[in-house]
């Protein structure tokens, strides 16, 4: 557990300051974007500034939860606010699917009753946007293997930078064709895409709000392999949820006969859950099946 509390603590102070800049630099980079958008008449434009309001989220959200992460427990909240990501992941998925609605509207009127885009703007604008995205990304790039919160920023933000190429290029064919339906078209395509991502967002955070077994784990593998040590003749109520979107807990009863082998039990049981599941948070207790005792791991 300890070990746990001081990788949130490292990850919190290591990359604070990523966290900051990257959100001052993309939330400099929407409001850019919403004025250009609206002088230059591109919904390409406002379609891309919504997507990377939903960046500042993203990474508004991966900081809370790194800091979050580091609070204490107390009498009311047992296990500090662990939580609180998890459903701030939850409402933002909300309020994105409310913005694709309206984007994806928008689009579709403008399909068929097309208005003149600036493309100049537009792809000044989104080519910004690339350097932007792919800066924010470097930010991140050093703990993408180490932290999931952070993986999940660096990821976000490369993605983004590829789609700003893609306004870049409806830009660039707006000037060459003088179509001005691939405005709103790429703006739809845009919202899409967005949608693909928030439905993913939609369905972590709620299954993580409803205490899921995690991504990655599975229940029948964990139980298989405790099993399978020496000393343990059953399991019972072996449970597996989220306590954050950075940290997991396990609790279980393990039935090992004979006191004797008890702590080389717990021993191992900590050692495999750690190595090869990444569990941190464990509570296990231990019951004789003859006389039906318990101990507190």
């Amino acid at each position: 557990m300890s070990h746990q509390h001081d990788h949130d603590h490292h990850t919190a102070r290591r990359f604070g300051r990523a966290f900051a800049i990257g959100i001052g630099l993309n939330i400099a980079f929407v409001l850019a974007e919403v004025i250009a958008g609206f002088f230059a008449d591109s919904m390409a434009l406002l379609a891309d500034a919504g997507h990377n309001l939903s960046d500042v989220l993203g990474l508004a959200l991966a900081w809370a939860g790194a800091a979050m992460a580091t609070r204490p427990a107390s009498d009311r909240f047992s296990y500090g606010l662990k939580k609180a990501p998890i459903l701030a992941a939850l409402f933002n998925a909300v309020l994105l699917l409310i913005a694709i609605g309206a984007i994806l509207t928008e689009g579709v009127r403008r399909l068929f009753h097309p208005e003149i885009a600036n493309g100049g703007i537009v792809m000044l604008v989104a080519a910004i946007g690339i350097v932007i995205n792919a800066v924010t990304a470097w930010l991140f790039v050093s703990g993408r293997n180490h932290d999931i919160n952070v993986r999940g920023a660096f990821l976000h933000m490369a993605a983004d930078a590829a789609i700003s190429l893609g306004v870049v290029i409806a830009g660039a064919l707006i000037i060459y064709t003088g179509q001005v339906w691939i405005d709103p078209a790429v703006s739809i395509v845009l919202a899409l895409v967005i949608l693909i991502g928030t439905f993913d967002l939609l369905k972590q955070s709620t299954w993580m709000s409803l205490a899921a077994v995690p991504p990655g784990i599975s229940l029948p593998e964990v139980e298989g392999t405790l099993l399978k040590i020496e000393g343990v003749d059953g399991l019972h109520d072996l449970h597996i949820w989220p306590m954050s979107t950075t940290e997991n807990a396990l609790t279980a009863h393990l039935i090992v006969p004979g006191p004797q082998r008890r702590e080389e039990v717990l021993k191992e049981v900590r050692e495999i859950l750690h190595h090869r599941f990444h569990l941190e948070h464990v509570t296990i207790q231990v019951e004789s099946e003859a006389v039906g005792d318990c101990v507190d791991c």
